[in-house]
């Protein structure tokens, strides 16, 4: 279990190679819920649609949740975004530059899936194949309009007897497919050309500002970190005097079992010093309630004269 958590702490950091990773594995693992996944059209009239888009896009959501939960930035953006003032002002750039890092992160995976079903084809034809003109196909030229409309929605179903060898079903088939892909490949171009214009373009704008936002985002996720850190090395200790105290009457058990306290003069000093005189409950409260509301603004030159 201890093992587990190491791990997802590891994937939860907020490194970019590893987040970059991360959306890697969720856009492959996107292609392979698809390709695995067995599309079947209802093949009714009042069905089809529905099914075919909640196919397409209910998944990129799923996905894209999953991708801002596994950002651990994410979250420490909302928490910076929603604090209080105090007295640190909010950095409104380096919030904006964590927004925008988490989407694009997070939507690589969805447009993955979106742009794999379009190539695909099936979804397209399952979803507006009822929406076609029967008059562009000579096969549905004597059929009454209520007939057309369930024929037309059979255009998906290969298996069924009435369309299975309909040259008029095929033709509409390939007419729809083709539009798919076409609307796929559109858009993957359209997407590689502006991640090309955003890479090259990126140097005619003032980098000063990038890198500032850059930087104080970078800051703003280690402060977190780094806090959470002493909060838990202060939680260890503060239980480990509470644990002895509780335990004093029982020293000699304690000794049997490695939990005794450690020796005089060897690190009882460095361990008091953690602690930084919080010694109960209602003095750490206040801490973490001023740590939230009153930020210390970013200004250690106070720090480094003493």
């Amino acid at each position: 279990m201890d093992r587990f958590r190491m791990i997802f702490q590891y994937f939860q950091s907020s490194s970019e190679s590893v987040m970059n990773g991360i959306c890697g594995l969720l856009a492959l693992a996107s292609v392979k819920m698809y390709s695995s996944f067995d599309f079947s059209c209802p093949c009714l009239p009042q069905y089809n649609m529905a099914y075919s888009l909640g196919i397409m896009f209910v998944p990129p959501i799923i996905l894209f949740l999953c991708g801002l939960i596994l950002n651990r930035q994410s979250l420490v953006m909302l928490e910076e975004w929603r604090r209080p003032q105090g007295r640190r002002k909010k950095d409104l750039a380096a919030i904006r530059y964590m927004c925008s890092s988490i989407m694009q992160r997070a939507m690589v995976a969805p447009v993955v899936w979106i742009i794999v079903t379009l190539l695909d084809g099936k979804c397209l034809i399952c979803a507006f194949s009822g929406s076609m003109d029967p008059e562009k196909f000579v096969g549905f030229a004597n059929v009454s309009p209520v007939q057309v409309q369930q024929l037309l929605a059979k255009v998906p179903c290969k298996d069924d007897e009435l369309m299975g060898n309909n040259t008029s079903r095929k033709a509409v088939s390939r007419y729809l497919r083709c539009w798919s892909q076409a609307l796929g490949w559109s858009i993957l171009l359209i997407l590689i050309i502006a991640a090309f214009l955003a890479r090259w373009l990126r140097p005619c704008f003032n980098q000063a500002t990038l890198l500032q936002a850059r930087h104080w985002s970078n800051y703003i996720d280690i402060e977190q970190k780094i806090f959470e850190e002493t909060c838990c090395e202060h939680s260890r200790l503060f239980a480990h005097k509470c644990i002895l105290h509780f335990f004093e009457s029982m020293r000699q058990e304690i000794k049997l079992h490695s939990f005794s306290r450690p020796r005089e003069g060897e690190g009882v000093e460095g361990k008091e010093d953690l602690l930084w005189g919080i010694t109960d409950q209602d003095q750490v409260n206040k801490l973490l309630k001023g740590w939230y509301y009153e930020k210390p603004p970013l200004d250690v030159s106070q720090v480094t004269q003493r």
